[in-house]
């Protein structure tokens, strides 16, 4: 592999993608929406038989560089007039073969994204996957985009930076997502295969600013700090045991949760004051030791004092997450070599009193002056809408505000409903008054709130015109109970209904 791709070829290459049509909506209509799904899921069958009498450019392309197909170098050739196949092999993305064969050595699949700045659409390069290989995947495999790896891009805060470090870059996609606002990006690998791919991904989509650096962690930026920090880490708890596959794309070859650990303790002193660091992650339940208070103790321990904003989004038990990840290395479920990885997972969190396993979003933040003010950790099952870079910004933004404002402020403050809450009300049958009264979030984390009367009237009231003390004052009133003891109730209720976004200061 060359030390970096050829700029001329790259731009040659995404020319020539440009003329085949080669986007996500002309492939889902050339194979058909079945088909397309089949391929998330391992299965290109469908989609090459959809293919099978077509030999234009895109079906060309398509089964090459999506499918992980062998094509006749002649064909290849048409599709890719400006790039040839001389070209695709000294960008390694292509093997020639005898009897005129051209063998794939990467994909590239084009990959939508939506964010505040508005729809985008990207060519992806990364290493063949288990379909194209027909088999396990090599230890040093660069993946593609996956879900978690939109989640994450989702997840970066909206606005404009100078400086983002996007640590464990892989096939690059969070260095150019966080590129659209930032003025520099430096992605770090232990990979230099993946380093490639970043550098080849950026070239074939036009993105500059994008550096790349080879390096754990935060070794490669010693003694520089970033207004914001990206990571989807090798985070995956992989047993230290002979026979275990240890990929690089995963597994950051530490016991247990110890990269997240370290991740979270280093990552503040690389934080510019006000700098955020959000990423993904799984931690360990123990015996004895919640998950969740296991990063709490990871951030109390960091020497830079950290906010921190931590959403647990799922807990699978030891074999859950064993066959989760065994799956995911390509190795077939029921087969010797399955049993026996499950055998060794096991063994590694019983050792180890691991009792479950929790996966999550951490969002971590140095103040800009003074002492930390932000200190969440909650659990958020439900399905969530996305992209949640905006929400959690907003978030932020109205901890901040309300950080300074004592209650007599907040009372004087006027407020309105966010536009995607509902109220429902469920009453007993025959019964008058409603049993349950819920708040009903459409955005942010789609939070549903079980409130009584006197909240559910206040969040109805706030319009935008009178302030929230004068309104919970009508209500008592109304109700017939003490204002004074009806503020103390709602007050704090109120500053949880701003940070989760129910309510917005006007």
């Amino acid at each position: 592999m060359p030390l970096s791709p050829d700029p001329a070829l790259c731009r040659a290459l995404a020319a020539d993608l440009r003329d085949a049509g080669f986007t996500a909506d002309a492939l889902r209509t050339a194979w058909g929406g079945s088909a397309d799904a089949a391929i998330s899921r391992g299965l290109r069958g469908p989609a090459e038989r959809a293919l099978a009498c077509r030999t234009d450019a895109l079906a060309v392309l398509a089964r090459f560089f999506v499918l992980g197909l062998v094509q006749p170098a002649t064909t290849l050739t048409d599709a890719l007039p400006r790039t040839t196949v001389a070209g695709l092999v000294a960008l390694d993305l292509a093997a020639a073969e005898e009897g005129g064969i051209v063998a794939p050595r990467a994909l590239i699949r084009p990959q939508e994204f939506v964010d505040a700045a508005g729809d985008m659409q990207w060519w992806i390069a990364s290493d063949l996957d288990e379909a194209a290989l027909g088999g396990p995947l090599p230890e040093g495999h660069v993946l593609g985009v996956g879900g978690a790896s939109l989640t994450l891009a989702g997840l970066q805060l909206p606005g404009h930076v100078g400086r983002v470090l996007d640590v464990g870059t892989g096939c690059g996609i969070q260095a150019l997502r966080a590129r659209r606002d930032a003025d520099h990006v430096v992605a770090t690998d232990i990979s230099s295969r993946a380093l490639f791919f970043t550098e080849l991904n950026a070239a074939l989509n036009g993105v500059d600013g994008i550096e790349v650096r080879h390096g754990s962690l935060f070794a490669p930026v010693a003694g520089e700090r970033f207004d914001r920090v990206v990571s989807n880490p090798p985070f995956v708890i992989t047993p230290r045991a002979a026979g275990v596959p240890a990929y690089e794309y995963r597994d950051g070859g530490l016991v247990g949760d110890a990269l997240v650990a370290r991740f979270v303790g280093g990552v503040g002193g690389h934080l510019a004051p006000g700098g955020v660091a959000q990423l993904l992650g799984n931690w360990e339940y123990r015996e004895g030791q919640d998950g969740l208070d296991r990063v709490r103790q990871w951030v109390a321990a960091s020497d830079i004092p950290l906010d921190a904003w931590v959403v647990e989004r799922e807990m699978l038990d030891p074999l859950e997450y064993a066959e989760l990840w065994i799956r995911d290395g390509g190795t077939t479920p029921g087969s010797p070599a399955f049993a026996s990885l499950v055998a060794a997972w096991l063994d590694d969190f019983a050792a180890r009193g691991v009792t479950a396993v929790g996966f999550g979003y951490v969002l971590l933040r140095r103040p800009t002056a003074g002492a930390p003010t932000l200190a969440r950790y909650e659990r958020l099952v439900q399905a969530v809408p996305a992209p949640l870079g905006p929400h959690l910004q907003a978030a932020l933004s109205a901890h901040d505000r309300l950080q300074p404002l004592d209650d007599a402020g907040l009372a004087a403050s006027v407020l309105v409903v966010a536009g995607d809450v509902t109220e429902a009300r469920h009453h007993l049958p025959g019964a008058e008054a409603p049993s349950v009264v819920e708040l009903r979030q459409g955005g942010g984390f789609g939070r549903t709130l079980e409130v009584d009367p006197a909240l559910a009237g206040l969040v109805g009231a706030c319009d935008g015109d009178l302030p929230v003390g004068v309104l919970i004052d009508a209500i008592a009133e109304l109700l017939e109970v003490d204002a004074g003891a009806l503020r103390e109730d709602l007050l704090p209720r109120v500053r949880e209904l701003l940070f989760t976004g129910f309510l917005a200061f006007a």
